[in-house]
C-alpha cells in the first residue's frame, strides 16, 4: 500500500539513535540524531517530512528545520495525514475542551505547544481575541490554516499572531508581529482569580500576561489577607493585584518596565483599591536594597524574576542570581512572615532552583519552613516525555523567628 506521505522527503535516524524514545512519545529529533547528508541540509525550513529509522521503518511525520538544533518535530505518527484545517481543528477542540472545564472565562493558555499536540505553537485567549506565538518553522508555513482552525473552533473575532522573543531565534525565524484577524483596540481587561489584569497584546511581554502564575496566584492569596506585601518583578502586578484581591493591607510592586507598572497601575483602579496600591520603578536588586536601607519589612514578599537560566549554558550564573534573589527578599520579610520564590527557568529544575533558594535565605542569616512548592496551572499541561513542559516552579516559605 503507498501512502501519500511517501512524495516528501524522508530523513532517517543514526543507527544509534534512540528511534525507541520517538516511538514512545518523545516530540523531538536533534541535528545530531540524523544522517545529515547534502540533501536533508537544503530542507526549506517547515518543510514537512517523513521520518524513519535507521532500518527505514515509518516512525512520523515531522516539521523539519535544518537551522535548528532541533531538526524535526513530531506532528502525527499516522503516513496518510494532511496538515490541512481539519486537522488543526481536531487538535484545537481537544485542546478547548480541556479548558472549558478547567474555567468558566475565557481567559487561559489554550495551546501549549507540544503538550497539545502542535510543536513549538503557543496560543493565549483573551476572551474573543487569541495571542499565537508560533516559535516553530513548520508552524510559520502553516500558519494560515492554523488561523483558520482557531477562528473556526474558538469564534475568536480578533487572532494575533507575535512572532517575537527568544524560541524564535534560536529557530532561525525572523521577529515579527501581525493581526491576522480582527484588530485590537488598547489594552484587555483580564479577571483572574478576583483580580483584574490589563494586558497589552501588542507592546507587552509574550503575548501580554503570564497565565501560568494563576494557581500560585491563588495560593499566594491565601497568605495575604491583613498583611503588607512586597511583589517584586511585578510585571503588570501578577502576585500583587492577586493579593489587593484577597484584602491585602498594602502592596508594593516593583518592575524595571514602567510601561508594565502602568498597566499594573490600571488594573487597581478597575479594582477599586488603587489606594492600598504603590509602585516603584527600578532594578529588582537595587531596589530590595534600597527598601532594606531605609529598614522596611514585609510580612509577605513574592519575586518572580524572568528566566535567569533559559539554557544549560547559562544554568550556574542563573542559580547564583536566584540565590541572590533568595538572600535579598528573604532580609525584606519578618519573623514568622512569608516568601516566595519562583522560576521560570527549565534548565534549573526543581531540585537545583530548590537549593539555590535554601542557600540564598541562609546566607541571609535567616532560617524558614517549606510550606509549599507550586507548579503551573493545568492549562499549561506537561508531557511526561519532554522536561521543558515543566518549567515553571514556585516556592513558599514561612519565616522562623
Amino acid at each position: 500500500m503507498t501512502h501519500p506521505s511517501e512524495s516528501l522527503p524522508t530523513i532517517r535516524l543514526k543507527p544509534k539513535a534512540n528511534a525507541r524514545a520517538i516511538r514512545h512519545g518523545s516530540p523531538w529529533v536533534f541535528d545530531n540524531e540524523l544522517v545529515v547528508d547534502r540533501r536533508t541540509k537544503t530542507l526549506t525550513p517547515g518543510a514537512i517530512a517523513r521520518l524513519e529509522d535507521a532500518e527505514r521503518n515509518f516512525l512520523a511525520l515531522v516539521g523539519v528545520n535544518p537551522n535548528s538544533r532541533i531538526f524535526a518535530r513530531v506532528l502525527d505518527r499516522d503516513p496518510d495525514t494532511a496538515f490541512d484545517e481539519a486537522w488543526f481543528a481536531a487538535r484545537v477542540q481537544h485542546a478547548l475542551a480541556h479548558r472549558e472545564t478547567l474555567y468558566s472565562e475565557p481567559f487561559y493558555r489554550l495551546i501549549h505547544a507540544e503538550s497539545d499536540g502542535l510543536p513549538g505553537v503557543i496560543v493565549d485567549r483573551f476572551g474573543d481575541t487569541l495571542v499565537i506565538q508560533p516559535n516553530a518553522a513548520w508552524a510559520d508555513t502553516l500558519i494560515a490554516p492554523l488561523v483558520s482552525a482557531l477562528k473556526s473552533v474558538t469564534g475568536a473575532t480578533t487572532i494575533v499572531m507575535n512572532g517575537t522573543g527568544r524560541a524564535r531565534g534560536l529557530e532561525g525565524l525572523a521577529e515579527k508581529m501581525d493581526i491576522m484577524e480582527g484588530a485590537v483596540d488598547g489594552v484587555v481587561p483580564v479577571s483572574m482569580n478576583g483580580a483584574t489584569y490589563m494586558a497589552d497584546l501588542m507592546g507587552g511581554q509574550k503575548t501580554g500576561l503570564f497565565f501560568d502564575q494563576r494557581d500560585n496566584h491563588a495560593y499566594a492569596q491565601s497568605l495575604v489577607k491583613g498583611k503588607r506585601v512586597l511583589d517584586v518583578f511585578s510585571h503588570v502586578g501578577g502576585f500583587g493585584l492577586a493579593a489587593l484581591a484577597a484584602d491585602a493591607t498594602s502592596v508594593t510592586c516593583v518592575d524595571s518596565s514602567a510601561a508594565a507598572l502602568e498597566l499594573a497601575e490600571q488594573g487597581a483602579t478597575a479594582m477599586g483599591v488603587a489606594d492600598k496600591f504603590t509602585t516603584r520603578k527600578g532594578d529588582a536588586f537595587d531596589t530590595m536594597a534600597a527598601l532594606l536601607a531605609e529598614g522596611e519589612k514585609f510580612d509577605v514578599v513574592i519575586c518572580d524574576p524572568p528566566a535567569f537560566a533559559p539554557s544549560k549554558p547559562a544554568l550556574e550564573k542563573g542559580l547564583r542570581a536566584y540565590e541572590r534573589v533568595a538572600k535579598m527578599a528573604a532580609a525584606l520579610v519578618v519573623d514568622g512572615g512569608y516568601l516566595g520564590l519562583c522560576s521560570c527557568s527549565h534548565a534549573a529544575d526543581l531540585e537545583k532552583f530548590r537549593n539555590s533558594c535554601n542557600r540564598g535565605i541562609g546566607r541571609a542569616q535567616k532560617s524558614a519552613q517549606l510550606i509549599h512548592t507550586g507548579f503551573a496551572g493545568a492549562d499549561h499541561p506537561l508531557m511526561p516525555q519532554l522536561a521543558e513542559s515543566g518549567y515553571l516552579k514556585g516556592l513558599f516559605y514561612r519565616m522562623m523567628p
